[in-house]
């Protein structure tokens, strides 16, 4: 009975010291679940940094070879159909109505001065000495001009006003024709005198050009205001660029 007792005892220690064992056991190892997660966790946090640093990928990132359209040149559309008024006046008559027809348009505007200034003596017609009636009698005389038109090619309609001498433009006139290229300008011509239209005086300043376009020009008075001057300029629908 004694023995029966003892064996007893003996297994109920052997099995506590047994269930002691698998407990401690169970509480020093973490389980694999709760591994699992943490590891998880971890390379949430560690992608979510990476992300915040990441350079955006090719597709997100614009395109440097791509080809960009020029901008357009706005100088040269706010500046519209260039304008010059071109005159030449021995008595200041032209030069009004030239100025008349600058002022309605906002032209530019050019005098045509001889660098031999012409004196009252070289302006008498009735001398047929004078300086004037020699120029005009010989169709090749070009008398010398001061000064010269500052980027000529930047102009796209060009007036010429003159007086009627002999019937014809001064021949001042044909130095100024002759010493620029016209080509694909539009050319207005205007004279001023006490009788005489213009004549064939424009028609044969024109033969001095090549690639022009010439319109039909008219005489007008010194006398005339600026509304009668622009009356005529309008009605040569030029058509100019606001």
């Amino acid at each position: 009975m004694k023995k029966a007792i003892a064996i007893l005892l003996s297994l109920t220690m052997i099995l506590g010291l047994a269930a002691c064992g698998n407990s401690a056991s169970q509480t020093e190892q973490p389980s694999t679940e709760d591994t699992s997660v943490e590891s998880k966790a971890d390379t949430n946090s560690a992608e979510s940094r990476t992300a915040e640093f990441e350079p955006e990928s090719e597709a997100a990132q614009p395109d440097d070879t791509e080809e960009t359209e020029p901008a357009p040149d706005t100088d040269t559309e706010s500046e519209g159909t260039k304008v010059l008024v071109a005159y030449f006046s021995a008595t200041n008559t032209t030069e009004g109505v030239a100025e008349h027809i600058a002022n309605g348009l906002n032209a530019d505007i050019y005098e045509i001065v001889p660098e031999d200034p012409y004196t009252d003596a070289d302006l008498n017609y009735n001398d047929n000495n004078s300086r004037t009636t020699i120029e005009m009698n010989d169709p090749n005389a070009r008398p010398a001009i001061s000064g010269s038109v500052e980027n000529m090619e930047q102009y796209d309609i060009i007036f010429v006003g003159y007086p009627i001498w002999w019937g014809e433009a001064p021949r001042i006139v044909s130095t100024f024709m002759e010493s620029y290229d016209f080509s694909g300008k539009t050319i207005v011509p205007f004279c001023t005198s006490g009788g005489s239209g213009i004549g064939s005086s424009a028609s044969n300043l024109e033969r001095l050009t090549s690639g022009a376009t010439w319109l039909d020009g008219r005489r007008l008075n010194g006398s005339d205001s600026q509304d009668t001057v622009m009356e005529w300029v309008n009605s040569l629908d030029l058509n100019l660029a606001e």
